[in-house]
């Protein structure tokens, strides 16, 4: 009786070979249920875990090929549960947030430190209100380069923003019209219609 044999062949080591990057793929999709923390937000392991210098941040971000949103959140808020439910539990959504950008979570009520890109340092709560952030969720989209930024006034420092939850194919889409830098060649909306 011949002995099945047990080493892989060629053909199977190069069908394995074939199959990385789908696995890659399937493994990065995998999403892990948001936790709900002490003070009433919700948080993923994805997210930056960050000493909340906005330009080392961006900085950081940048050095790894990725984009700064800082996502604005608060106690309560049934927006933000739902896109953290919902949302970012969608492997299509995650993948890509995940892959182009670095995602800081503050809490618009929140008191811990931040340095602002000049070099101001305000509580969490204080520099919501210096940048306007009147709703939650808010995600506020920045350059690829923190160079210069410090001259400018919060508001421009942004070159997108998201106040409140789109439908997740215009959340998808805003992230995406991000990281194509589509804001080069107009609006969101604009952008939005020659996608067609």
């Amino acid at each position: 009786m011949r002995e099945f044999d047990h080493r892989p062949t060629r053909r199977a080591a190069l069908a394995g070979l074939a199959a990385a990057p789908f696995l890659a793929t399937a493994a990065r999709a995998q999403v892990s249920p948001p936790k709900l923390g002490d003070d009433g937000l919700y948080h993923f392991d994805w997210f930056l875990e960050s000493f909340l210098d906005f330009r080392e941040d961006l900085e950081a971000a940048q050095a790894k090929g990725k984009r700064l949103v800082i996502l604005w959140s608060q106690k309560g808020c049934v927006y933000c549960k739902k896109m953290a439910t919902e949302y970012f539990v969608d492997p299509k959504i995650v993948g890509y947030v995940r892959d182009k950008f670095d995602v800081l979570h503050l809490d618009m009520h929140g008191a811990r430190e931040c340095v602002d890109f000049d070099g101001a340092k305000f509580s969490e709560k204080s520099i919501g209100l210096r940048y306007q952030v009147r709703t939650t969720p808010t995600l506020l989209f920045f350059p690829e380069t923190s160079a210069g930024l410090e001259k400018k006034s919060e508001l421009d420092r942004e070159i997108g923003r998201m106040p409140g939850l789109l439908p997740k194919p215009q959340f998808l889409a805003m992230f995406t019209f991000v990281g194509e830098k589509g804001y080069e060649k107009g609006s969101f909306a604009d952008w939005v219609k020659s996608q067609g």
